[in-house]
C-alpha cells in the first residue's frame, strides 16, 4: 500500500473492511456534538491605515473574507454514532496497539464509560488535558480552554510508549533545577500546553476543527514506531497523516466531507497518495 491512503465515505464500511489486528496506532478527532454548525472563515489581511484591525505595535490592518466553511455537529444519540465505530477501532489494532479518542466535556464521560467496558477498565492509560488560552472569555461562566484525549491500550500490559522519544518542553522553574537540566528540559505530563493552529499561520488549512501538529506529532512520536501503520477514522483536514507521514508511518484516513478531501488533496500534493472511493477526486479530475 502507499505510505498514505485516504477513504471519501462512510468510515463505518472502511473499518469493516480492515483486516483484524492491523493497525499499530489510532487518533481520532470526532464531532464533539455541540448542538450547532462549526464554521471556520479564511480571511485575507493587508496593512491598512484605515482598516479594521489594529496589530503589533498598533499597525492597522484591512481585512477581507475569502470564504466561510461549516458543517453540522449534531447528533440526536451520539453514543450510538459512536459505538460501533469503535468496537470496530478495538478489533483492528494490533495486540500492543493503542486508541486516542479527542472529545470535549460534553461527551467525554459517556464515551469513557462505554470505552471502559469495551476494552477493560484496566486498559485505560491516561486522560490527557490539552490546554489553550485562545478565543472569546465568557462573562457567564469559566471559558472552556481545554479538550480530552483518552488513551487506551488494547493489552494493557503490552503496549508502545517511547518517552525518549517525546518533545521536551521548559522548566517552569528554571532556577530550581539547575543549568544542565533546565537546558534539556522535561518531558510533558498529562497536561498538555498547546496553542491552538494560529488563524495567520503556515500551518493553517482553513479547515473548521483542524488539530495543531504539535498535539499530533507527539502522539506518533511516542506511541508507535517508524514503519507502523497507523489510523485516523475521522480525518478532516488530515493532520494525523500529515504528523504520520512526517515522522516515516503509514497511515490510513477516512472521511466523507467532499471539503475535508478536497483541504487533504492540496495539502498531500506531491506526495504517493491512494485515494479510494472519491468520485470527485484527482483521477477522476485528470490529474496524478
Amino acid at each position: 500500500m502507499a505510505d498514505l491512503t485516504i477513504h471519501f465515505g462512510d468510515n463505518l464500511p472502511v473499518l469493516r473492511g480492515l483486516p483484524d489486528a492491523s493497525v499499530d496506532l489510532i487518533y481520532v478527532d470526532p464531532p464533539f456534538n455541540t448542538g450547532r454548525t462549526q464554521t471556520r472563515t479564511r480571511l485575507s489581511t493587508v496593512q491598512d491605515d484605515d482598516g479594521d484591525r489594529t496589530g503589533f505595535h498598533g499597525r492597522r490592518y484591512r481585512t477581507t473574507r475569502l470564504d466561510t466553511r461549516a458543517y453540522d455537529d449534531v447528533f440526536e444519540d451520539y453514543l450510538a454514532f459512536m459505538e460501533p465505530r469503535l468496537a470496530e477501532a478495538r478489533r483492528v489494532l494490533r495486540a500492543d496497539g493503542s486508541l486516542f479518542v479527542h472529545l470535549d466535556c460534553r461527551e467525554v464521560h459517556y464515551v469513557k464509560v462505554f470505552l471502559d467496558g469495551l476494552f477493560g477498565r484496566a486498559s485505560f492509560i491516561n486522560e490527557i488535558i490539552w490546554a489553550y488560552d485562545y478565543g472569546a472569555r465568557s462573562k457567564s461562566r469559566w471559558p472552556a480552554k481545554h479538550d480530552t484525549i483518552l488513551w487506551y491500550a488494547k493489552d494493557p500490559c503490552d503496549y508502545h510508549f517511547d518517552l525518549e522519544a517525546c518533545d521536551r518542553i521548559p522548566y517552569l522553574a528554571p532556577r530550581l533545577v539547575g543549568p544542565e537540566k533546565a537546558a534539556r528540559g522535561k518531558t510533558p505530563t498529562d497536561v498538555w500546553w498547546h496553542t491552538i493552529v494560529s488563524p495567520t499561520g503556515r500551518e493553517k488549512t482553513g479547515y473548521p476543527t483542524q488539530k495543531p501538529r504539535g498535539i499530533l506529532d507527539r502522539i506518533v512520536k511516542v506511541h508507535s514506531r517508524p514503519g507502523d501503520l497507523l489510523l485516523d477514522f475521522f480525518a478532516g483536514s488530515g493532520s494525523f497523516g500529515a504528523a504520520a507521514v512526517a515522522h516515516g508511518r503509514r497511515c490510513i484516513l477516512v472521511d466523507n466531507n467532499d471539503e475535508a478531501l478536497r483541504v487533504m488533496e492540496r495539502r498531500f500534493a506531491g506526495l504517493e497518495v491512494a485515494w479510494v472511493g472519491w468520485p470527485a477526486g484527482p483521477k477522476a479530475a485528470g490529474r496524478p
